[in-house]
């Protein structure tokens, strides 16, 4: 490797450390995280005052057509109604309403994909369930918000024709589909998948340091694999910024590279490969501790914690 990608080849206490091993985002990470956060519940606000919009005022909207116009007592209702009069939905207010559903669901997914990309920068925990679940699938409940109930009122407009109201919830429901899909996503990251992946390239190389390229999701313990021989700029992190620009994870062939920049392997690499990705779905697994062969120094020494309580 380079000398400004150099390993630290001697063991080295773990109580100076320790602290700087829970991964945490960069300040630049948090504050990008928290733009695109903004940016994201804007646009919310706007798609549902949009919704509100349609409900309350648009659907609203009708003409009355055909008879002459005379008063005439509704011996039902007690009400007074105009001789053979008709109350329809108006030609631009259908097309408006379509017009409102193609925004809705344009400002939703917008949001969603932001909201998404301010997730994998500072993601949530998992061990706190409710606030895990929501904080990554919000797009979809918004995107559910910011539809059923617009779909809901159209079905049940009495001034709207079948047609309109075949059309308009038709157009609905596949929008509000396509919204729901988007915002729905199927492998957030969390605050202990980037942990173990902090802690496992700790343990290998003796310091929270990996290299990377611009194309690509992950992140590498060697700069001399073929994957980062593309030909655009190495660059060189902590697991922090990798993140930061966009590499979400360790590679699992961390083994690999390790043989090819003549750094020891632990024997156990492909059991602490199967952890890490038994962590990344969710799994509540213990990370195992490299064991390094005969002959090989660790990278790093650590100690066991104390058992709690």
């Amino acid at each position: 490797m380079t000398d400004d990608s150099r390993r630290v080849s001697e063991p080295r206490d773990s109580s100076a450390a320790a602290a700087e091993h829970s991964w945490r985002p960069t300040a630049d990470a948090k504050r990008r995280s928290t733009m695109l956060r903004a940016i994201a519940a804007v646009l919310w606000a706007i798609a549902i005052a949009a919704e509100a919009t349609a409900i309350f005022w648009l659907l609203r909207q009708r003409e009355t057509t055909g008879g002459e116009g005379r008063l005439m007592r509704d011996p039902e209702s007690g009400l007074l109604v105009k001789d053979g009069a008709e109350s329809v939905f108006p030609q631009w207010a259908f097309i408006t309403l379509l017009v409102l559903l193609a925004v809705i669901a344009a400002l939703a997914i917008s949001g969603s994909i932001l909201w998404k990309r301010a997730n994998r920068l500072d993601p949530a925990q998992r061990s706190d369930a409710v606030r895990f679940f929501v904080q990554n699938q919000l797009g979809a409940i918004i995107a559910v918000v910011a539809f059923l109930p617009l779909i809901i009122m159209v079905f049940l407009n009495k001034d709207m024709s079948g047609r309109q109201k075949t059309i308009a919830g038709a157009v609905g429901i596949v929008l509000a589909v396509v919204a729901t899909i988007i915002g729905v996503d199927t492998e957030p990251p969390s605050v202990e998948q980037y942990t173990a992946d902090q802690s496992t390239v700790v343990q290998l190389l003796g310091a929270d340091e990996v290299t990377w390229v611009d194309g690509g999701r992950v992140y590498h313990v060697c700069d001399q694999v073929p994957d980062i021989q593309t030909g655009s700029e190495i660059r060189y992190g902590t697991t922090g910024e990798a993140v930061e620009a966009g590499k979400t994870r360790l590679t699992l062939e961390f083994a690999s590279e390790l043989r090819t920049c003549a750094l020891p392997v632990p024997s156990n690499a492909a059991e602490i490969a199967d952890a890490l990705r038994a962590i990344r779905d969710g799994a509540a697994v213990t990370l195992p501790a490299p064991r390094w062969g005969q002959g090989d120094t660790p990278p790093i020494v650590v100690d066991d914690a104390p058992a709690a309580g």
